[in-house]
């Protein structure tokens, strides 16, 4: 027991601590270990011995001043009265074996509960005995777009966008087209037939009057006749620039 402080109005002031107890019931636990025996079966009239002589020799600390300790000292002197008197007759109050069994149950709660928190405050604790796992990191992926093209790829990229959807592969239609091999198997055959000079549209084959027809034929026409002329088997004559352009076939000599 000692005094914190300055004194209060009115009276001292009195904190009670003695070898840290922290009321008279845990001092009461303390005394019946002092026995060594079970709590059921401690002797209720050498504990109120005990805890009177520890109020007695606790006077000269003005123990007084703590009432919840003279409390317990009226109420264990009563009980031990009780214990040493014969029993009262009339009945008004519990039997000194109620209450001296009340008293030990008690002693029992307070020891089961001071062991279970002995026990829970000797497990392992989260940050000194055991350690959380870490909060996962999420992996940041930065993307950086640097854009190093010119007009050139724009535009490039502008016709394959407009082109996607519009592209259709070019099938050529040979129908309108009239070969070299064609042509000069034509004219050999015509060598025989024509002796003097005749324009170029006399040589052409009958049936390719359309425009498109008639352009291949033209040309594959006019390549046949200079294979020939190559060949010293045909003539071909032009009198002005874009002019008419005949042909002869050439006798030998």
């Amino acid at each position: 027991m000692a005094e914190d402080g300055p004194p209060a109005a009115g009276g001292d002031r009195l904190l009670v601590d003695i070898e840290g107890f922290e009321g008279p019931l845990d001092l009461l636990l303390t005394l019946a270990r002092s026995q060594k025996v079970d709590l059921r079966r401690i002797s209720v009239l050498a504990l109120a011995e005990q805890y009177l002589a520890f109020v007695a020799e606790a006077r000269g600390l003005r123990i007084e001043l703590a009432a919840d300790y003279l409390v317990m000292a009226a109420w264990l002197a009563y009980l031990k009265s009780r214990l040493l008197l014969p029993p009262d007759q009339a009945g008004e109050a519990p039997p000194a074996e109620d209450m001296a069994a009340a008293l030990a149950l008690r002693l029992e709660r307070l020891q089961a509960m001071r062991d279970a928190a002995a026990a829970l405050m000797a497990r392992d604790r989260l940050g000194r005995d055991v350690f959380a796992r870490g909060a996962p990191e999420e992996i940041t992926h930065a993307v950086r777009i640097d854009y190093t093209a010119g007009l050139i790829d724009l535009l490039r990229a502008y016709a394959r966008i407009r082109t996607r959807d519009e592209f259709r592969p070019w099938a050529f239609d040979r129908r309108d087209v009239y070969t070299m091999e064609e042509a000069l198997d034509r004219l050999r055959g015509m060598l025989g037939d024509i002796a003097d000079w005749a324009p170029l549209e006399v040589w052409l084959p009958p049936g390719w009057s359309t425009p498109a027809r008639r352009r291949s034929a033209t040309a594959a026409t006019f390549a046949a006749a200079l294979e020939l002329a190559r060949q010293g088997r045909l003539a071909i004559r032009q009198a002005e620039p874009f002019g008419p352009v005949g042909l002869r076939p050439k006798g030998p000599g």
